[in-house]
């Protein structure tokens, strides 16, 4: 049995149905059943907050109560930077005051570079500090993060990215504490889609990086092919009033369901025979992982290295050149027509997804920590 320890995970918020959320509250959860004493921090309040439950076996904290001021700004720069670095350092004092009740062992965990800002000016002596990146490094590097994480989690114990590809490519970008962890497993199905349902399904935010107008556009090939089938989009998001647009323009809005968004993703799943990823840029999807638990076949974009980690094209799930939406098209297409394929790609997905139930990715995390800790790792 591994040290039961204190473990602080700071995010930029704990309140929205993200996935970067739902990770920090299902790994938070996990943690919890293993005997560590486990702290989620938000750094302010999210704009729309979803319920997480209640009697939660952690505590919650959020460090701001209000909007914070903007480092930047067209007016008034330098009273900006000012009081910026003024909410920094009291998120920070908090912090430190929260990270002062560890017992010996414990490690704070920086799930986001905007907290790692806060936690970089916390006092972590004596608490070992593991940033991560929960996108893949090319999306990183063509983002403004790029600057920033290089800089401030180039002191941390560890940098976590979510796949090896991702984490050589950080250590190829002189960041030599580049290690990886993957996402666990953080559904338990109850039952598993029969698939017999006639509807492609696609949960996410309805924003331009994940892809929804690409996925309106396949559709649009291939829906009077196929008119007893629907596409069912789960979310919301600054992009719906434009993506209900493109529906009507595309004249496919009688083919495409706004369900809005779910919490019930069981339902939402095994309501479906397909899953979509149609997204510009990922890190390590957990939507691929939940459809893959809940017996969906996978057509997804080849946007980053975690698609290609979690699938395997032709085997456990389609993979398509990031972008053509022609050949994604054409791979919907394949599985409408083919509920033999359909079978096959989800039973494997079913079985192949088992690498990541929660017990092997905690057995790494312990690992992980008592590396960071300097101490001898537990036995797996």
């Amino acid at each position: 049995m591994a040290e039961a320890r204190d473990v602080f995970i700071v995010c930029n918020n704990v309140e929205e149905l993200g996935g970067l959320q739902r990770w920090a509250h299902d790994i938070g959860r996990m943690f919890a059943d293993r005997g560590h004493r486990v702290h989620l921090v938000g750094i302010t309040h999210a704009d729309r907050s979803h319920d997480y439950g209640h009697d939660l076996p952690y505590t919650v904290t959020v460090l701001h109560d209000r909007d914070l001021p903007q480092a930047r700004g067209p007016i008034g720069t330098r009273l900006r930077e000012l009081r910026h670095r003024l909410t920094v350092w009291r998120g920070a004092a908090r912090l430190s005051a929260l990270f002062r009740t560890a017992r010996p062992g414990g490690v704070v965990i920086a799930a986001q570079v905007w907290a790692m800002e806060w936690v970089a000016q916390a006092d972590t002596a004596g608490m070992p500090v593991i940033g991560m990146s929960h996108e893949s490094y090319e999306a990183t590097r063509r983002s403004s993060r790029y600057e920033r994480v290089k800089r401030h989690f180039a002191d941390a114990d560890l940098l976590l990215a979510l796949t090896d590809a991702d984490a050589d490519a950080w250590a190829f970008d002189d960041m030599s504490n580049a290690g990886a962890m993957p996402n666990p497993l953080h559904v338990t199905p109850h039952s598993v889609s029969p698939r017999t349902e006639p509807v492609v399904v696609r949960h996410g935010r309805l924003a331009f990086e994940k892809g929804q107008d690409m996925l309106l556009e396949s559709w649009a090939e291939i829906a009077s092919h196929h008119p007893s089938w629907r596409l069912r989009l789960y979310g919301s998001g600054p992009d719906e009033d434009a993506l209900r647009r493109q529906a009507a323009e595309l004249g496919v809005s009688d083919s495409v369901e706004f369900a809005g968004p779910t919490s019930d993703i069981e339902k939402a799943l095994t309501g479906a025979s397909i899953f979509a990823l149609s997204s510009r840029e990922e890190g390590f999807p957990m939507s691929i992982i939940e459809a893959m638990a809940y017996g969906l076949p996978t057509v997804a974009f080849d946007c980053a290295p975690g698609v290609r980690e979690l699938l395997t094209d032709g085997r456990d799930g389609l993979i398509v050149a990031p972008g053509n939406t022609t050949e994604f098209a054409a791979a919907l297409d394949r599985l409408i027509r083919d509920a033999g394929l359909r079978d096959s790609l989800a039973e494997a997905a079913r079985e192949s997804v088992r690498r990541y139930e929660p017990d092997a990715v905690l057995d790494r995390w312990e690992r992980q920590f008592a590396l960071v800790a300097g101490e001898r790792a537990p036995r797996a």
